[in-house]
């Protein structure tokens, strides 16, 4: 059984992401003018930050530079994270968008958008959003067999009730003097030259 270069270097790259604390997501390698372009997605429950990207990316970069994997061409080096509107193709990936509104293409040929409710390895339970805001959610168990393509949706107006109770109360019948200044105290950079 013969081995691509992808899984040369997921072969290299998985227990470097799981000493991280990290998944391996995605590896792909593309030629970029006379340079390879090796992109790394690398995701963990509660996300990634650029710390933990960066400090993957250091430990990645020594380990392509001291293997063999990538031969002695130049190549270019991106390591990221999967982004807002992620495919769905593992349970964990289901898991992580717990709350967020995914659009799935079933295997019947159907579409629907659906917020992740909670979820286990064998499928998720989902509010379908009405079409065309007519009519109510509806809580549905969708089994991930059932499920052909899912893709995380970027909600840019979504009002989080729950973000919404958990805000401090802010009381604005204070005095209106507080949020209002004149700037006759503050010292002017161009003085202290």
């Amino acid at each position: 059984m013969s081995t691509t270069h992808i899984d040369r270097l997921r072969a290299l790259l998985e227990p470097l992401a799981a000493e991280s604390g990290l998944d391996l997501e995605e590896v792909k390698v593309t030629q970029a003018g006379s340079r390879r372009q090796v992109q790394i997605d690398v995701d963990a429950d509660g996300g990634v930050d650029l710390d933990a990207i960066a400090d993957f990316s250091r430990l990645v970069g020594e380990a392509l530079d001291e293997s063999d994997v990538m031969g002695s061409g130049a190549y270019v080096l991106e390591v990221g994270s999967p982004g807002a509107e992620r495919t769905l193709t593992e349970p964990r990936h289901w898991r992580r968008a717990e709350g967020r509104l995914v659009k799935a293409q079933l295997a019947d040929g159907t579409e629907i958008v659906a917020r992740v409710l909670s979820s286990d390895e064998d499928g998720a339970l989902v509010e379908v959003q009405p079409v065309k805001g007519r009519g109510k959610a509806k809580e549905r168990r969708l089994e991930y067999t059932e499920v052909a393509k899912a893709r995380v949706q970027v909600e840019f107006n979504r009002k989080d009730e729950k973000l919404l109770d958990e805000a401090p109360d802010f009381d604005d019948t204070e005095d209106a003097d507080d949020d209002t200044h004149d700037g006759s105290d503050s010292e002017d950079a161009s003085d202290e030259e």
